[in-house]
C-alpha cells in the first residue's frame, strides 16, 4: 500500500526545458508549453500547412507535365513536318515550271561505255525532233541542281544548259549533228526521268539532282565549255560550238518515252557488232532495251583492243588458286554461254563460273565480248566494243547519220518501240 498523502494537491509534472539559438540571442530557453504564438523555430507545422503545401507541388507538376505534352506536339505537328517540307523544297529549287518533281535514272560516259535511260509516251503527246514547243515551258525553265565532284559545290542550272553540258562532255563535238540530236535526247530523257521518279540516288550531298560523272552523265560547267570551245576567232571551233547549240535547240523539250514514261536512254562508245538485250547484262528485262545490229562499229577505233596480263594477276584479280593453259583442263577457261548480241553471259575459269559482265569488271576490260590466248606466262585478251552494250550505240549513231539518217531514225532504231514525246506533259 503506498504511503502517499492522497489529500495533498497533485502537482503537474515538471516540462522539459529547450534550449535554442537565435541570431540575436546565443540561447534561449523556451519550455514546450510556450504560447502557440511564439515562432519557435522547432515547431512542426500543422497538417493543414502540410496539405495546401502538397497541393500545390501537386498543381505545379501537372503544370509542368502539361506543358512538356504541349511542347511535344508543337514539334510533331508543325516543327518536324516543317523541317521535311523545307528539305524537300530545297531540293527542288530544281522545279521551276508548272511543277517541280525529281527522278530516277542510271547512265554513264560514252567514252566509259556507260549507258543511260529513255521512256515512253501516248500517240497524242508524239513530236518531232526540232518541232516547237509551247511558249510557257520555253519561258520557265526547269532548273537542275548539279553537284560539281573537283569543285565540291553545287551548280543550279536550267534544264537546256544541262543538257548541253552533258553533250559537250558525253559526245565528240565533231559528229554528226544528228547524232549530237540524239545524244540530246537520250541526255534530256535521262534527267528528267530522274526527276519525275524522284531519284535522288548515288548523289553524295542532299540539295543535287545528279553529279557531273559517270555515276550519273558526265557534265561540263560553263568554265570546261570556254576551255572546250577554245579560240572563238577559230572558225572550226565556232563551228563545233553552234552545232551543239543547234542540236539542243533543234530538241528543245522533247523526251524519249515508252507507255506514257520516260525511258532508261542508256548509251555507250561502241558495240562489238550487236546491242545487247537488258537482261543479258542487268537483272530486268526492259522491253524497247533489244538487241539490234550494229554493223558500223567495226570502224570505230574502239572496236578492238588488246591486253596482255600475267596469268597469275589474272588468278588473284578472280580470286581462283590457278588457271590451265588447256581448255579442256578443270582449271581451264571456257565460254559456257553467249549473248544475244555475242557478247559472253556465263564464263568457266579455274574452275570457277563468272558472268561476262563480272569478269570484264574484274579485269578491267572494254567489254564483255573478248576472247583470249596464252603465251608463256600470261593471257593475251582482245575484246570487241567499248562498254555495257545496252541501248545506243554513239559510234554506231554517228555513221546511221552520215548516212543520211535522223535523229528520230537513230533514236527509235536503237529504242524499240519509243516515242518522242513533250517533256511539259510528263513534267506537269
Amino acid at each position: 500500500m503506498s504511503n502517499t498523502n492522497t489529500n495533498e494537491p497533485r502537482q503537474a509534472p515538471r516540462r522539459p526545458i529547450i534550449h535554442f539559438q537565435t541570431k540575436d540571442r546565443p540561447y534561449q530557453a523556451q519550455t514546450v508549453l510556450d504560447p502557440p504564438n511564439k515562432q519557435s523555430p522547432f515547431r512542426r507545422k500543422s497538417s493543414s500547412n502540410r496539405w495546401f503545401k502538397n497541393k500545390a507541388q501537386h498543381r505545379l507538376n501537372k503544370g509542368l507535365w502539361t506543358l512538356l505534352i504541349l511542347v511535344g506536339f508543337f514539334f510533331i505537328i508543325i516543327v518536324i513536318p516543317g523541317f521535311l517540307a523545307h528539305r524537300e523544297a530545297s531540293s527542288l529549287s530544281l522545279r521551276q515550271l508548272t511543277t517541280q518533281n525529281p527522278p530516277a535514272v542510271d547512265n554513264m560516259n560514252p567514252s566509259q561505255g556507260q549507258a543511260q535511260v529513255a521512256s515512253p509516251n501516248p500517240a497524242t503527246d508524239q513530236v518531232s525532233p526540232g518541232a516547237s514547243i509551247p511558249a510557257a515551258v520555253e519561258a520557265q525553265s526547269v532548273m537542275i541542281p548539279v553537284y560539281l565532284t573537283k569543285q565540291k559545290e553545287i551548280e543550279t542550272i536550267p534544264l537546256e544548259d544541262y543538257v548541253r553540258g552533258v553533250i559537250a562532255a558525253e559526245m565528240p563535238l565533231d559528229y554528226e549533228l544528228e547524232a549530237l540530236k540524239a545524244q540530246a535526247l537520250a541526255a534530256r530523257t535521262y534527267i528528267v526521268r530522274r526527276l519525275t521518279e524522284k531519284d535522288y540516288s548515288q548523289v553524295p550531298v542532299a540539295d543535287a539532282l545528279v553529279t557531273d560523272t559517270t555515276t550519273h552523265q558526265v557534265y561540263y560547267n560553263k568554265s570546261q565549255l570556254e576551255a572546250l570551245q577554245g579560240d572563238r576567232a577559230n572558225a572550226a571551233s565556232k563551228a563545233r560550238m553552234d552545232k551543239l547549240n543547234e542540236a539542243v535547240q533543234a530538241t528543245r523539250g522533247q523526251i524519249l518515252t515508252y507507255s506514257g514514261k520516260p525511258i532508261n536512254a542508256t548509251f555507250f562508245s561502241t558495240s562489238g557488232g550487236y546491242t545487247e538485250n537488258s537482261e543479258d547484262v542487268w537483272p530486268f528485262a526492259t522491253p524497247y532495251l533489244k538487241s539490234v545490229s550494229s554493223p558500223w562499229d567495226s570502224t570505230s577505233p574502239r572496236y578492238k583492243e588488246t591486253l596482255t596480263i600475267p596469268l597469275n594477276e589474272v588468278a588473284r584479280k578472280l580470286g581462283v588458286k590457278s588457271i590451265s593453259s588447256i581448255a579442256s583442263s578443270r582449271n581451264g577457261i571456257r565460254i559456257l554461254e553467249k549473248t544475244t548480241g555475242h557478247r559472253i553471259k556465263t564464263i568457266s575459269i579455274g574452275g570457277k563460273i563468272f558472268t561476262g559482265a563480272e569478269v570484264r569488271e574484274k579485269l578491267g576490260l572494254k567489254s564483255a565480248q573478248f576472247d583470249w590466248q596464252f603465251k608463256d606466262s600470261s593471257v593475251i585478251l582482245t575484246t570487241y566494243g567499248y562498254g555495257h552494250g545496252v541501248g545506243m550505240s554513239q559510234w554506231g549513231a554517228n555513221e546511221m547519220a552520215k548516212r543520211g539518217q535522223s535523229a528520230d531514225e537513230i533514236v527509235h532504231y536503237y529504242y524499240q518501240g519509243i516515242a518522242i514525246s513533250k517533256a511539259s506533259n510528263i513534267l506537269n
